[in-house]
Protein backbone atom coordinates (compact mmCIF):
# COMPACT_ATOMS: atom_id res chain seq x y z
CA UNK A 1 0.00 0.00 0.00
CA UNK A 2 1.37 3.21 -1.01
CA UNK A 3 0.35 6.24 1.27
CA UNK A 4 1.07 10.14 -0.16
CA UNK A 5 0.89 12.20 3.00
CA UNK A 6 -0.43 16.07 2.28
CA UNK A 7 1.53 18.81 4.40
CA UNK A 8 1.34 22.47 4.13
CA UNK A 9 1.22 24.72 6.86
CA UNK A 10 2.57 25.12 10.30
CA UNK A 11 -0.24 22.99 11.98
CA UNK A 12 0.13 20.20 9.75
CA UNK A 13 3.62 19.38 10.56
CA UNK A 14 2.65 18.85 14.03
CA UNK A 15 0.37 16.00 13.21
CA UNK A 16 1.83 14.24 10.56
CA UNK A 17 4.95 13.78 12.57
CA UNK A 18 3.94 10.79 15.01
CA UNK A 19 1.60 9.47 11.74
CA UNK A 20 5.03 8.58 9.95
CA UNK A 21 6.30 6.90 12.89
CA UNK A 22 3.34 4.61 12.87
CA UNK A 23 3.67 4.09 9.06
CA UNK A 24 7.32 3.15 9.85
CA UNK A 25 6.79 0.83 12.83
CA UNK A 26 4.25 -0.79 11.11
CA UNK A 27 6.23 -1.31 8.12
CA UNK A 28 8.91 -2.37 10.51
CA UNK A 29 6.77 -5.14 11.82
CA UNK A 30 6.42 -6.65 8.47
CA UNK A 31 3.30 -5.02 6.57
CA UNK A 32 3.18 -3.95 3.32
CA UNK A 33 2.95 0.20 3.97
CA UNK A 34 4.84 3.26 2.38
CA UNK A 35 4.47 6.98 2.50
CA UNK A 36 5.54 9.69 -0.14
CA UNK A 37 5.82 12.95 2.14
CA UNK A 38 4.69 15.95 0.03
CA UNK A 39 4.78 19.56 0.94
CA UNK A 40 2.82 21.90 -0.79
CA UNK A 41 4.94 25.14 0.30
CA UNK A 42 1.74 26.98 1.46
CA UNK A 43 4.51 28.16 4.42
CA UNK A 44 7.60 28.25 3.64
CA UNK A 45 9.06 30.55 5.90
CA UNK A 46 11.97 28.55 7.62
CA UNK A 47 10.77 29.62 11.04
CA UNK A 48 7.01 28.54 9.62
CA UNK A 49 8.00 25.14 8.16
CA UNK A 50 11.29 24.62 8.05
CA UNK A 51 12.89 23.77 11.34
CA UNK A 52 9.45 21.63 12.24
CA UNK A 53 11.08 18.69 10.46
CA UNK A 54 14.29 19.03 12.33
CA UNK A 55 12.51 19.30 15.76
CA UNK A 56 9.82 16.61 14.96
CA UNK A 57 12.07 13.58 13.60
CA UNK A 58 10.18 14.66 10.08
CA UNK A 59 11.77 13.35 7.44
CA UNK A 60 12.24 15.87 4.44
CA UNK A 61 9.95 15.80 1.90
CA UNK A 62 10.38 13.86 -0.79
CA UNK A 63 8.79 16.90 -2.79
CA UNK A 64 7.93 20.41 -2.13
CA UNK A 65 5.38 22.13 -4.43
CA UNK A 66 6.33 25.69 -3.68
CA UNK A 67 3.26 27.34 -4.27
CA UNK A 68 3.95 29.77 -1.43
CA UNK A 69 1.87 32.81 -0.82
CA UNK A 70 -1.14 34.40 -3.13
CA UNK A 71 -4.19 35.14 -2.73
CA UNK A 72 -6.80 32.35 -1.54
CA UNK A 73 -7.74 31.25 -5.51
CA UNK A 74 -3.80 31.78 -6.32
CA UNK A 75 -3.19 29.43 -3.83
CA UNK A 76 -5.06 26.74 -4.36
CA UNK A 77 -4.83 27.01 -8.03
CA UNK A 78 -1.26 26.75 -7.43
CA UNK A 79 -1.76 23.47 -5.12
CA UNK A 80 -4.16 21.87 -7.27
CA UNK A 81 -1.76 22.16 -10.14
CA UNK A 82 1.46 21.22 -8.50
CA UNK A 83 -0.41 17.96 -6.79
CA UNK A 84 -2.29 16.69 -9.93
CA UNK A 85 1.37 16.67 -11.21
CA UNK A 86 2.72 14.86 -8.33
CA UNK A 87 -0.20 12.36 -8.21
CA UNK A 88 0.29 11.26 -12.47
CA UNK A 89 4.07 10.68 -11.66
CA UNK A 90 3.85 9.17 -8.42
CA UNK A 91 0.25 6.88 -8.15
CA UNK A 92 -0.65 6.08 -4.30
CA UNK A 93 -3.65 3.98 -2.87
CA UNK A 94 -4.05 6.86 -0.52
CA UNK A 95 -3.92 10.45 -0.02
CA UNK A 96 -3.77 11.48 3.37
CA UNK A 97 -4.80 15.58 4.88
CA UNK A 98 -4.89 16.76 7.92
CA UNK A 99 -5.91 19.74 9.33
CA UNK A 100 -8.18 22.25 7.52
CA UNK A 101 -5.86 24.12 5.50
CA UNK A 102 -6.22 25.32 2.37
CA UNK A 103 -3.18 22.60 0.91
CA UNK A 104 -6.06 20.20 2.81
CA UNK A 105 -9.08 21.14 0.57
CA UNK A 106 -7.04 21.40 -2.47
CA UNK A 107 -5.08 17.70 -2.59
CA UNK A 108 -8.53 16.37 -1.74
CA UNK A 109 -10.48 17.61 -4.29
CA UNK A 110 -7.32 17.03 -6.76
CA UNK A 111 -7.28 13.36 -5.42
CA UNK A 112 -10.58 12.37 -5.74
CA UNK A 113 -10.86 13.78 -9.33
CA UNK A 114 -8.18 11.36 -10.16
CA UNK A 115 -9.72 8.37 -8.56
CA UNK A 116 -7.63 8.05 -5.36
CA UNK A 117 -8.79 7.33 -1.92
CA UNK A 118 -8.89 10.18 0.70
CA UNK A 119 -8.45 9.95 4.17
CA UNK A 120 -8.73 13.41 6.54
CA UNK A 121 -6.95 13.08 9.72
CA UNK A 122 -9.29 15.33 12.12
CA UNK A 123 -12.62 15.20 10.29
CA UNK A 124 -15.49 16.79 11.39
CA UNK A 125 -14.69 19.46 13.27
CA UNK A 126 -17.13 22.87 12.52
CA UNK A 127 -16.82 26.42 13.69
CA UNK A 128 -20.47 27.46 12.49
CA UNK A 129 -18.53 30.22 11.16
CA UNK A 130 -18.16 30.63 7.48
CA UNK A 131 -16.15 33.91 7.50
CA UNK A 132 -13.24 31.16 7.97
CA UNK A 133 -11.26 29.89 5.57
CA UNK A 134 -10.41 27.26 7.43
CA UNK A 135 -13.95 26.18 7.79
CA UNK A 136 -14.87 26.15 4.19
CA UNK A 137 -11.88 24.13 3.43
CA UNK A 138 -13.38 21.67 5.95
CA UNK A 139 -16.97 21.37 4.64
CA UNK A 140 -15.44 20.54 1.04
CA UNK A 141 -12.90 17.76 2.10
CA UNK A 142 -15.29 16.30 4.52
CA UNK A 143 -17.85 16.20 1.42
CA UNK A 144 -15.11 13.80 -1.04
CA UNK A 145 -13.52 12.30 2.05
CA UNK A 146 -13.77 8.39 1.63
CA UNK A 147 -12.12 7.76 5.66
CA UNK A 148 -12.52 9.90 8.46
CA UNK A 149 -10.23 9.89 11.50
CA UNK A 150 -11.92 12.49 14.25
CA UNK A 151 -10.68 13.72 17.36
CA UNK A 152 -13.71 13.66 19.33
CA UNK A 153 -17.45 12.58 19.32
CA UNK A 154 -18.72 15.76 18.58
CA UNK A 155 -16.78 15.55 15.66
CA UNK A 156 -18.24 12.34 14.63
CA UNK A 157 -22.03 13.58 15.43
CA UNK A 158 -21.24 15.81 12.54
CA UNK A 159 -19.92 13.87 10.37
CA UNK A 160 -23.56 11.54 10.92
CA UNK A 161 -25.67 14.56 10.88
CA UNK A 162 -24.10 15.09 7.23
CA UNK A 163 -25.09 11.60 6.31
CA UNK A 164 -21.36 9.74 6.59
CA UNK A 165 -21.34 6.46 6.97
CA UNK A 166 -21.10 5.16 10.77
CA UNK A 167 -18.58 2.72 8.88
CA UNK A 168 -16.24 5.69 7.44
CA UNK A 169 -15.72 7.18 10.77
CA UNK A 170 -13.03 6.36 13.08
CA UNK A 171 -12.59 8.07 16.69
CA UNK A 172 -9.05 8.42 17.07
CA UNK A 173 -7.97 11.23 19.60
CA UNK A 174 -5.77 13.89 18.50
CA UNK A 175 -2.39 13.14 16.87
CA UNK A 176 -1.60 16.74 17.69
CA UNK A 177 -1.21 15.85 21.38
CA UNK A 178 0.62 12.78 20.23
CA UNK A 179 3.42 14.79 19.35
CA UNK A 180 2.96 16.99 22.63
CA UNK A 181 3.20 13.64 24.83
CA UNK A 182 6.37 12.89 22.63
CA UNK A 183 7.87 15.86 22.56
CA UNK A 184 7.05 17.21 26.15
CA UNK A 185 10.55 16.23 28.40
CA UNK A 186 12.33 17.76 25.03
CA UNK A 187 10.85 21.24 25.48
CA UNK A 188 13.73 24.26 25.62
CA UNK A 189 14.17 27.53 26.66
CA UNK A 190 14.21 30.10 23.61
CA UNK A 191 16.32 33.17 24.39
CA UNK A 192 13.68 35.18 24.99
CA UNK A 193 13.56 33.37 28.60
CA UNK A 194 16.90 34.26 29.84
CA UNK A 195 16.89 37.75 28.02
CA UNK A 196 13.88 38.54 30.19
CA UNK A 197 14.58 36.85 33.12
CA UNK A 198 10.96 34.79 33.02
CA UNK A 199 9.94 33.12 35.74
CA UNK A 200 7.27 30.23 35.42
CA UNK A 201 3.65 31.01 35.80
CA UNK A 202 4.60 34.98 35.82
CA UNK A 203 4.19 36.05 32.45
CA UNK A 204 1.79 36.03 29.31
CA UNK A 205 1.81 34.82 25.46
CA UNK A 206 -0.20 36.06 23.08
CA UNK A 207 -0.43 34.95 19.24
CA UNK A 208 -2.80 36.53 16.76
CA UNK A 209 -3.20 35.69 12.82
CA UNK A 210 -7.01 35.64 12.22
CA UNK A 211 -7.97 38.47 9.83
CA UNK A 212 -10.49 39.45 12.17
CA UNK A 213 -8.12 40.11 14.86
CA UNK A 214 -5.44 41.69 12.71
CA UNK A 215 -6.94 42.83 9.32
CA UNK A 216 -7.99 46.28 11.06
CA UNK A 217 -5.82 48.60 12.36
CA UNK A 218 -7.84 50.08 15.08
CA UNK A 219 -9.44 46.93 16.16
CA UNK A 220 -5.79 45.33 16.58
CA UNK A 221 -4.70 48.23 18.28
CA UNK A 222 -7.30 48.32 20.79
CA UNK A 223 -7.44 44.58 21.58
CA UNK A 224 -3.63 44.95 22.54
CA UNK A 225 -3.85 48.12 24.59
CA UNK A 226 -6.50 46.04 26.45
CA UNK A 227 -4.36 43.39 27.14
CA UNK A 228 -1.47 45.37 28.21
CA UNK A 229 -3.19 47.44 30.21
CA UNK A 230 -5.31 44.33 32.30
CA UNK A 231 -1.94 42.43 32.43
CA UNK A 232 -0.24 44.83 34.74
CA UNK A 233 3.35 44.71 35.27
CA UNK A 234 3.46 40.66 34.35
CA UNK A 235 5.43 40.34 30.50
CA UNK A 236 3.47 39.70 27.63
CA UNK A 237 5.49 37.29 24.82
CA UNK A 238 4.67 38.10 21.10
CA UNK A 239 5.46 35.71 18.61
CA UNK A 240 4.28 37.51 15.42
CA UNK A 241 3.08 35.65 12.63
CA UNK A 242 4.36 37.29 9.25
CA UNK A 243 1.07 38.37 8.23
CA UNK A 244 0.71 40.36 12.01
CA UNK A 245 4.16 41.97 11.75
CA UNK A 246 3.20 44.03 8.89
CA UNK A 247 0.87 45.46 10.53
CA UNK A 248 2.24 46.08 14.49
CA UNK A 249 5.16 48.21 12.29
CA UNK A 250 2.74 51.19 11.74
CA UNK A 251 0.75 50.99 15.22
CA UNK A 252 3.34 52.45 17.59
CA UNK A 253 2.51 49.81 20.17
CA UNK A 254 5.55 50.72 22.20
CA UNK A 255 4.37 49.58 25.84
CA UNK A 256 7.52 48.19 28.06
CA UNK A 257 5.97 44.80 29.26
CA UNK A 258 5.23 43.68 25.48
CA UNK A 259 7.85 41.68 23.93
CA UNK A 260 7.64 41.02 20.40
CA UNK A 261 9.42 37.90 19.10
CA UNK A 262 9.94 35.91 15.61
CA UNK A 263 7.73 33.03 15.25
CA UNK A 264 9.69 29.87 17.54
CA UNK A 265 10.28 26.52 17.03
CA UNK A 266 7.95 23.89 18.18
CA UNK A 267 9.92 22.87 20.98
CA UNK A 268 10.51 26.53 22.05
CA UNK A 269 7.06 28.21 21.79
CA UNK A 270 5.55 25.21 24.15
CA UNK A 271 8.02 25.49 26.74
CA UNK A 272 6.66 29.20 26.87
CA UNK A 273 3.35 28.28 26.93
CA UNK A 274 4.04 25.05 29.11
CA UNK A 275 5.02 28.05 31.73
CA UNK A 276 2.90 30.65 31.29
CA UNK A 277 0.39 31.89 33.58
CA UNK A 278 -1.97 32.38 30.90
CA UNK A 279 -2.15 32.31 27.16
CA UNK A 280 -4.40 34.43 25.08
CA UNK A 281 -5.04 33.30 21.60
CA UNK A 282 -7.26 33.11 18.19
CA UNK A 283 -5.50 29.70 17.32
CA UNK A 284 -7.35 26.56 17.55
CA UNK A 285 -4.50 24.09 18.22
CA UNK A 286 -3.29 26.09 20.94
CA UNK A 287 -6.36 25.91 22.87
CA UNK A 288 -5.68 22.02 22.28
CA UNK A 289 -2.13 21.85 23.77
CA UNK A 290 -3.28 24.48 26.93
CA UNK A 291 -5.50 22.09 27.59
CA UNK A 292 -3.72 19.41 27.72
CA UNK A 293 -0.79 21.16 29.83
CA UNK A 294 -3.68 22.46 32.23
CA UNK A 295 -2.56 26.12 31.37
CA UNK A 296 -5.68 28.70 31.20
CA UNK A 297 -6.57 29.91 27.57
CA UNK A 298 -8.05 32.96 26.65
CA UNK A 299 -9.41 32.72 22.43
CA UNK A 300 -10.07 35.71 21.08
CA UNK A 301 -12.85 34.29 18.49
CA UNK A 302 -16.25 33.97 18.74
CA UNK A 303 -16.49 31.08 18.29
CA UNK A 304 -14.87 27.66 18.23
CA UNK A 305 -14.63 24.40 15.84
CA UNK A 306 -12.81 22.79 19.12
CA UNK A 307 -15.44 22.99 21.74
CA UNK A 308 -14.43 20.28 24.00
CA UNK A 309 -11.24 22.80 25.13
CA UNK A 310 -14.08 25.08 26.47
CA UNK A 311 -16.47 22.68 27.81
CA UNK A 312 -13.73 20.11 29.18
CA UNK A 313 -10.72 21.62 29.17
CA UNK A 314 -8.74 25.05 30.01
CA UNK A 315 -10.14 27.74 27.22
CA UNK A 316 -12.40 30.32 27.27
CA UNK A 317 -14.09 31.98 24.08
CA UNK A 318 -13.95 36.12 24.90
CA UNK A 319 -13.50 37.21 21.44
CA UNK A 320 -13.15 40.79 21.08
CA UNK A 321 -15.74 41.61 24.20
CA UNK A 322 -13.74 44.41 26.63
CA UNK A 323 -16.02 43.03 28.90
CA UNK A 324 -15.43 39.17 28.58
CA UNK A 325 -11.62 39.76 28.63
CA UNK A 326 -11.74 41.79 32.00
CA UNK A 327 -13.66 39.33 33.45
CA UNK A 328 -11.29 36.55 32.25
CA UNK A 329 -8.46 38.23 33.32
CA UNK A 330 -9.73 39.00 36.94
CA UNK A 331 -10.40 35.39 37.15
CA UNK A 332 -6.58 34.64 35.71
CA UNK A 333 -4.83 36.95 37.80
CA UNK A 334 -6.60 36.31 41.12
CA UNK A 335 -5.29 31.94 40.58
CA UNK A 336 -9.25 31.37 39.84
CA UNK A 337 -9.78 29.56 36.66
CA UNK A 338 -12.04 26.51 36.04
CA UNK A 339 -10.28 23.35 36.60
CA UNK A 340 -9.53 21.09 33.19
CA UNK A 341 -9.44 17.90 32.66
CA UNK A 342 -7.87 15.97 29.34
CA UNK A 343 -10.78 14.82 26.73
CA UNK A 344 -11.08 11.32 25.56
CA UNK A 345 -8.31 9.59 23.54
CA UNK A 346 -6.31 12.33 24.22
CA UNK A 347 -3.48 10.22 24.76
CA UNK A 348 -0.48 10.29 22.66
CA UNK A 349 -1.87 6.96 20.56
CA UNK A 350 -3.69 8.79 18.24
CA UNK A 351 -1.58 7.76 15.08
CA UNK A 352 -1.63 4.33 16.23
CA UNK A 353 -5.02 3.77 16.19
CA UNK A 354 -5.08 5.49 12.36
CA UNK A 355 -2.58 3.04 10.68
CA UNK A 356 -4.12 0.17 12.80
CA UNK A 357 -7.58 1.23 10.83
CA UNK A 358 -5.66 1.47 7.69
CA UNK A 359 -4.40 -1.55 7.50
CA UNK A 360 -7.65 -3.01 8.41
CA UNK A 361 -9.10 -1.12 5.76
CA UNK A 362 -6.70 -2.18 3.00
CA UNK A 363 -6.45 -6.21 4.23
CA UNK A 364 -2.43 -5.10 4.76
Amino acid sequence: MNITIVAGARPNFMKIAPIIEAIKQKKSAGFNINFRLVHTGQHYDKNLSGTFFEELNIPLPDINLEVKSGTQAEQTAGIMVGFEEELAQNPCDLVLVVGDVTSTMACTIVSKKAGIDVAHVEAGIRSGDMRMPEEINRIVTDSLTDYFFTTSTRANENLLNLGVKPEQIFFVGNVMIDTLRKNEHRLKQPEVWQTLNLKPKNYLVITLHRPSNVDEENQLKSLITQIVTLGKDLPIIFPVHPRTKKLLEGLSLNFKNLHYTNPLGYLEFNYLVKYALGVLTDSGGITEETTVMNVPCITLRENTERPETCEIGTNILVGSDSKKIEAAFKNLLANNWKAGKIPELWDGQAATRITDHLTEIYEL
